[in-house]
């Protein structure tokens, strides 16, 4: 499998502000992209600890001894960290979201590209899959979720399309929602369904509540001075990460704004149009 290039690579171990001896979270390893980079500062004292719920990403690791690799959702960083009395770390990097080597897996349901059972589970080893998922809520839960985390305003036409055919694959889900919602003669800029597949996936996966509790973990672990970046992919996300960053007392802000890729990167890597990435350092007091 080809090394997935990673976002915002250069920006966000600029925001880490690396110490060769420190350690480091890599709370999304996916295919190791951004992991590679820190090691690359690292110096031989270094330590990287890297999550992913994809059991996939432990056959993508490096052989680097310095590298911990954890099997485990990012929301559980603070426990498995205190689990291996790993008391407190240097800086914490998240680039949020699904990862390349899931995207272009279709056996994963994550994409409409190929027709495939659908699924779209960060770990497939265990949960409910996005086709069982349409199959145990109701109409109007349905509708909900597809609203909420889809931004999609014909959720409720959807959702009653959704429960009267019970998609199976990728591709019967596609069809069922542009069948929906599409208006002939109508250039769409994005496929009808892309919105329904986001929802689904941030539904049956949790990230937004899993991104809020190792959010919260993290600015417990990481030491005075320390850095979290985060790197996210839209507004959903990026609200969670502005509202913890601004609201959270033990976090300092370092972007007033986000920081967005160039149009070189953007250029050379499309997945990159929508990342934003924000910084907090972690204060050395708290105020009382």
């Amino acid at each position: 499998m080809p090394l997935h290039t990673p976002v915002l690579a250069t920006e966000a171990l600029e925001a880490l502000a690396i110490v060769p001896g420190g350690t480091y979270v890599d709370a999304t390893f996916g295919a190791g992209g951004h992991a590679r980079l820190i090691l690359e500062r690292l110096g031989p004292h270094g330590r990287l600890i890297g999550f992913d719920a994809d059991p996939l990403a432990a056959t993508l690791a490096p052989p680097d001894p310095r590298l911990t690799l954890i099997h485990a959702n990012f929301r559980a960083l603070a426990a498995e960290l205190a689990e291996r009395s790993i008391a407190a770390v240097d800086g914490v990097l998240y680039d949020l979201g699904v990862s390349s080597m899931q995207l272009d897996d279709p056996s994963r349901g994550f994409s409409f590209r190929s027709d495939a059972p659908l699924d779209m589970r960060l770990d497939p080893t265990h949960g409910e899959t996005a086709a069982d998922f349409i199959v145990s809520h109701d109409e109007a839960e349905l509708a909900d979720v597809i609203f909420r985390y889809g931004e999609e305003r014909s959720s409720r036409r959807i959702a009653r399309a959704l429960k009267s055919k019970l998609p199976r694959t990728t591709g019967e889900l596609a069809t069922i929602v542009a069948g929906t919602v599409h208006v002939r003669g109508k250039r769409e800029r994005i496929h009808p369904a892309t919105r329904t597949f986001q929802a689904l996936r941030i539904a049956i996966n949790d990230e937004l509540g899993a991104l809020r509790e190792s959010l919260a973990g993290a600015a417990g672990v990481v030491r005075p001075g320390g850095r979290i970046a985060v790197i996210s992919f839209h507004s959903l996300e990026d609200r969670i990460v502005k509202l913890r960053f601004r609201e959270d007392p033990r976090l300092q802000p370092l972007t007033r704004k986000p920081i967005l890729p160039n149009s070189d990167e953007i250029a050379t890597n499309p997945r990159a149009r929508s990342a934003k990435l924000r910084v907090a350092v972690v204060e050395s007091e708290v105020a009382a």
